[in-house]
């Protein structure tokens, strides 16, 4: 169904529900809000129903449960934070919640902003209208986060996020394909030994890093680069009162996971509302007038990022339409109530976030048009009768711990466009969002920019 809905681009409309995921939107047709199916082996409860979601989010065991973790999101993901449990999962969401707490995010600023005023120079200098903005994200974002997490070798990182951005292509080929189990693990076909080739391609970038580091913590020739992710995956690894220790291989892990946290949803999420802000140029004019007032022709500050509130609703009805997560999972450990529902262990729960999104019982009739000033009182007002209405970035104690830093991200990158360019959407333009790990633009984003 999926290879069907996507071997054709769609016309320019914001309901992607039924173009993503058809098989969803096909049985919740036919079977009603809550469905049960099974995945090769594993059975998968899919909700939708307001009250079960609301019991779901309120029971720490679900919202805490991950699935196992398939073959191929391992290859990608590794131990990662996406995917760990337990002591591994506590002390990972730590180091990273410290990363992108407020503080941290100040001091990430001037890297956001060199990173798009290099992006802007080459815009300048190639001289060329259109642009494919996608790709362009996909550079600035991986400068940004390169700079973040190792510092001054960021030119390194760089090529490390070359080769899992590679791994995603692989990964989508093989998202609804069911193997028997362990049978992957012996045949091997050209996808696997793809991936296998650019996840060990990897490990051997990462690693000289890793010892060079250590080579300076051992001779005392340390710098401010003990304060980059890596340097704080170093450190922790040393914590002898640790519940958990990182190995080597889990810092790598953690290194790949981080990537797609600080450097996949953000790119995504910049190429949609640019999309959304090409074609409802009235939203554009709107956000350019706030950039103006608050921020003048000078660079953005972290103060004044607070205060662009309709930019805040522009991102907020772009992840509406255009999740980067269309789906969030959870396990079920122990037998479980649920409404009328017994849950059985190993039982997995798949909340549909983009049909919920596009659900008319919640939105209205017009759930399927880009609207911001829904959000003109905010998330909570939204939310506050309709759990699961909005779920960009998951729920719960294991929320993308990356969404503010997303957020901030675009924010400044499109505060710059939009203080030099005035853009419409390009004749070139072919619309077919589709499911690759996220939310992608299957044949990019093309984007006509006129100088101010």
């Amino acid at each position: 169904m999926i290879t069907e809905a996507t071997s054709f681009p769609m016309d320019i409309s914001h309901y992607t529900f039924p173009k993503v995921q058809p098989h969803i939107d096909s049985w919740l047709r036919i079977y009603g809000k809550n469905i049960l199916y099974w995945q090769g082996p594993q059975a998968e409860l899919i909700v939708t129903e307001p009250k079960l979601l609301k019991e779901i989010m309120s029971v720490r065991e679900i919202s805490m449960g991950k699935p196992d973790v398939p073959l191929i999101s391992n290859k990608i993901f590794g131990g990662g934070l996406a995917f760990s449990q337990g002591d591994k999962w506590a002390k990972q969401r730590k180091l990273a919640t410290h990363t992108f707490n407020g503080e941290q995010l100040k001091n990430t600023l001037p890297a956001t902003i060199e990173g798009v005023e290099m992006m802007l120079k080459r815009w300048k200098d190639a001289g060329t209208k259109e642009k494919e903005v996608y790709e362009e994200f996909l550079i600035v974002t991986s400068e940004v986060i390169s700079r973040i997490m190792f510092g001054s070798s960021y030119e390194e990182g760089k090529k490390i996020f070359q080769k899992q951005e590679a791994l995603i292509p692989l990964a989508a080929k093989k998202l609804y394909k069911t193997r028997i189990p362990g049978l992957g693990m012996i045949f091997k076909d050209k996808y696997d030994l793809e991936t296998e080739k650019l996840v060990d391609g990897i490990r051997d970038h990462i690693m000289p890093m890793i010892r060079e580091r250590e080579t300076k913590t051992t001779s005392g020739d340390e710098d401010n680069s003990k304060t980059d992710y890596l340097g704080l995956l170093l450190k922790a690894r040393d914590d002898i009162d640790a519940s958990y220790k990182f190995s080597i291989q889990d810092i790598i892990d953690e290194c790949r996971s981080f990537y797609i946290v600080g450097h996949g949803t953000v790119s995504i999420l910049l190429t949609w509302v640019t999309l959304m802000l090409a074609i409802h140029t009235e939203w554009q004019e709107k956000a350019r007038e706030e950039v103006q007032q608050v921020f003048g022709n000078q660079n953005p500050s972290s103060e004044g990022i607070a205060r662009l509130k309709k930019m805040d609703m522009i991102i907020n009805e772009t992840l509406r339409l255009y999740p980067p997560g269309i789906s969030t999972t959870r396990k079920v450990h122990k037998e479980t109530r649920l409404g009328n529902l017994v849950l059985p262990p190993n039982l997995n729960i798949q909340i549909p976030a983009l049909a919920l999104h596009q659900e008319r019982e919640i939105w209205g009739e017009d759930a399927h048009l880009f609207k911001p000033e829904r959000f003109s009182k905010g998330i909570a007002n939204i939310v506050k009768n309709n759990p699961g209405a909005f779920l960009p970035f998951g729920y719960g104690p294991r929320i993308c711990v990356g969404a503010n830093f997303a957020i901030i991200e675009a924010k400044i990158a499109l505060a710059m466009i939009l203080q030099r360019y005035r853009f419409s959407l390009s004749p070139n333009y072919v619309h077919a969002p589709v499911q690759r790990i996220t939310l992608r633009p299957n044949f990019g984003v093309q984007i006509m920019f006129q100088a101010l």
